[in-house]
């Protein structure tokens, strides 16, 4: 079987606790990874609300847990027994998009340190890379936080892998990989992509999300919105091909796919891709 292939049959698949997720859900393949974003308008527990029932839907739920909706040591402790209670294997760390934090986790390596103190029964647990960069963030912070958290799950003996943003130019992408390979950093990188967009949609949801008006996010997905709302859109395999030749020397280890909640055509452009590469 190619990389290539392989890397669609296994894509995971990001969704968003909206009430338009609904009628997808039944789309989402049997048995696919799920990982379920976290925002500061739907607040924490609708993530992991939305876990549990894909989970029990027979899915691989990755809940996002956002740093900065954390209130304090004791809520960690409780995220911990929750991962642990219901059986979770992975769970994904952002620090969130809350403009203040609600408690004293500004990022995820303060959090990251005291969550792995918890008895959380995770296998794995991801952490978030920029190869294009955090609009909000000094690239070198962000290269030292990528490394931080590296070393945390090394000596805390926890697997851990590194998903990174929608990112479009595949020099840029590969650059970054190779720079971080040779400067030690060893997890495992799943390549952030977009699934198959709809433009209307993507603005619908944006504004429902309390994101449509704010410059804040503007900031930091303007570059990405102008290339999902140009004609045509996006093509997955732009990035999915030739990454899937490097896959072994840069660690590639799988795809994650940003669905906007548009789970069937995404699921219908993963079953034809697999179809024609047999």
């Amino acid at each position: 079987m190619s990389t290539q292939r392989t890397l669609i049959a296994d894509a995971r698949y990001e969704v968003v606790p909206m009430k338009n997720l609904e009628a997808q859900l039944p789309h989402i393949p049997a048995g696919a990874t799920v990982s379920v974003t976290c925002s500061p308008t739907k607040g924490q527990q609708a993530t992991l609300d939305l876990a549990l029932r894909l989970q029990d839907l027979g899915h691989v739920a990755v809940p996002h847990i956002s740093a900065r909706l954390v209130e304090d040591a004791a809520a960690v402790t409780r995220l911990g027994a929750f991962c642990r209670d219901h059986g979770l294997k992975e769970v994904f760390l952002v620090a969130g998009d809350a403009p203040e934090p609600v408690g004293p986790y500004d990022g995820v390596v303060a959090f990251l340190d005291d969550f792995l103190e918890t008895d959380h029964g995770l296998d794995r647990i991801g952490v978030a890379a920029y190869p294009d960069g955090h609009a909000l963030i000094d690239t070198t912070v962000v290269h030292e936080a990528l490394h931080a958290k590296q070393a945390l799950l090394e000596a805390a003996g926890v697997a851990g892998f590194a998903s990174t943003q929608m990112c479009f130019d595949l020099k840029t992408w590969t650059t970054w990989a190779a720079a971080e390979r040779t400067a030690g950093f060893k997890l495992p990188l799943h390549v952030g992509v977009p699934g198959v967009i709809d433009r209307t949609k993507l603005f619908t949801m944006g504004m429902r999300l309390g994101i449509g008006n704010s410059m804040r996010f503007v900031k930091k997905n303007g570059g990405v919105l102008g290339r999902l709302f140009k004609p045509g859109g996006y093509d997955p395999n732009k990035l999915i091909l030739p990454l899937a030749k490097q896959a072994q020397e840069l660690g590639i280890e799988g795809l994650h796919l940003f669905t906007f909640n548009n789970v069937e055509a995404t699921a219908a452009w993963q079953q034809s891709m697999l179809a024609k590469l047999g």
